[in-house]
This record gives C-alpha cells, structure tokens and sequence, in this order.
C-alpha cells in the first residue's frame, strides 16, 4: 500500500528521450529527497550505498530487468549504471561490467561477447562520493547516454581479446589486475570460498573463484571529461 504523498516505481518508460527527461530531472536532487518520495530509508552504513543507490534510481527510472541477465531498460537496449565521483568529479572506483563465463568465454567472440552487449548502450548517472559527506545528502548529477565510438570499442576489443584468450587457454590464475588498459579482470564474490567450474591449462575442470569484467576509473573519467568538459575558448 502506497501512503499520501508517496510515490509508486516509475513504470517503464517507452523512448530514450523519456528515460533521459526522467534522469536530468534527477540532477542536483540529494538521495534523501529521493528516498522520502518513495518512503525508502536511507541506509546507515555506506558500505550497501551503492547497490542501494542503484535500486532507488531503478525505481525512479523505471527499469525492468530487475536481477535478470537483460538490460535493465529492455525494451530500449539500455545499461544503468551508477558512477561515484569524488568533490573534484572524478571516478572513485572501478565500474563492474558483468561476470565471466569461465568455461564458455574461450568459444565467444568479442561481437557477441556479454561485456560488448552491456557496453553497447549505457545510461551513466555520476553520484557524489565523498566519504565526509553524508549518504543523503550526496547529489546525482548530470545523465550521460554513451555508446562507445570507434576507438572505444577497439580498445575494450583488444582488452577482452586479452583476457578472454588467457582465460581460454586455461591462464586464469595468471591474470592479475596489471593487465588491461580499460577492462580489467577481478574476483567477483562476497568470500574466498565461493567457487565457480573452470578450465586449466591443461583442459581439465576446476573450481575457481567467480571474476567479473571491471571498468577502469581511468575509462569512466576518460568518458567524463569528453562528455562534461566545456569547449575550449575561441582564439582571438
């Protein structure tokens, strides 16, 4: 039962441009205010922020997908994703991409790979960070809606090329956070003991800690300050 004053989840909405007049609304709104239009609390302990932070503008967005393998706008094709920035609007952190499928990734190619289909279209909502500020208190800011242009996606290409092909040839335990300019792998998992069926080098099965594809905070500012850096003055 929804109270006076309180608003339902934002049904799905139907063009890019309608998603996109949804999420500039947002901007410069702190999550308190955010929260209370919906009677969500604000968590107390900032480590759930983030996943916490994404569920609200779901809400609020209108997305569908929910915990499904699909966009969470499906009908459109689109990503959300959460960007924290610090007081200076720089990425604080890496930006997770989706799991790896440790015994199939060898057979993908890049075009029909999961990172190239989560990457294809990506709604980013930057959110401030800054540890001293309080969690309902931090701001969202301006909405980018992102392809990655040409040399984009051929670095990301050459990067899960990489990683992928390491993995194929059963190199996984070999692959640190060194490698990848953009994209890099890590473990995705709440503990050491989760484990997920891999191959080694030899072509055997084994058990292997889940890891996920990450975007570099280096890429995310990369985007920032193409997308959000004012033109240059005009020479006299």
């Amino acid at each position: 039962m929804v109270c006076a004053g309180m608003f339902e989840a934002a049904s799905a909405p139907a063009t890019e441009s309608e998603l996109m007049a949804r999420a500039r609304a947002l901007s410069g709104m702190s999550l308190g205010e955010l929260a209370r239009r919906f009677g969500v609390a604000v968590p107390e302990a900032q480590l759930r922020a983030k996943g916490w932070v994404g569920q609200l503008l779901e809400r609020a967005l209108g997305a569908t997908a929910g915990s499904r393998a699909k966009p969470d706008f499906e009908a459109l094709g689109i990503e959300l994703k959460t960007l924290p920035v610090d007081g200076r609007g720089q990425p604080k952190e890496s930006t997770f991409v989706c799991t790896v499928a440790l015994t199939e990734i060898g057979q993908v190619e890049w075009e029909h790979s999961r990172v190239r289909r989560k990457l294809a279209r990506v709604l980013w909502v930057p959110v401030e960070a800054a540890p001293a500020l309080p969690l309902a208190q931090r701001r969202f800011g301006e909405p980018l809606l992102w392809s990655p242009d040409p040399e984009e996606e051929a670095e990301l290409r050459f990067d899960w090329e990489e990683l992928a092909g390491r993995i194929g040839v059963g190199e996984l335990e070999a692959i640190t956070g060194h490698f990848g300019k953009h994209l890099q792998l890590r473990p995705k998992a709440a503990h050491s003991r989760v484990r997920r069926r891999g191959l080694d080098e030899d072509g055997a099965y084994v058990e292997a800690p889940p890891r996920g594809f990450y975007l570099r905070p280096s890429f995310t500012h990369g985007l920032l300050r193409k997308h959000y850096a004012p033109p240059a003055p005009a020479r006299a």
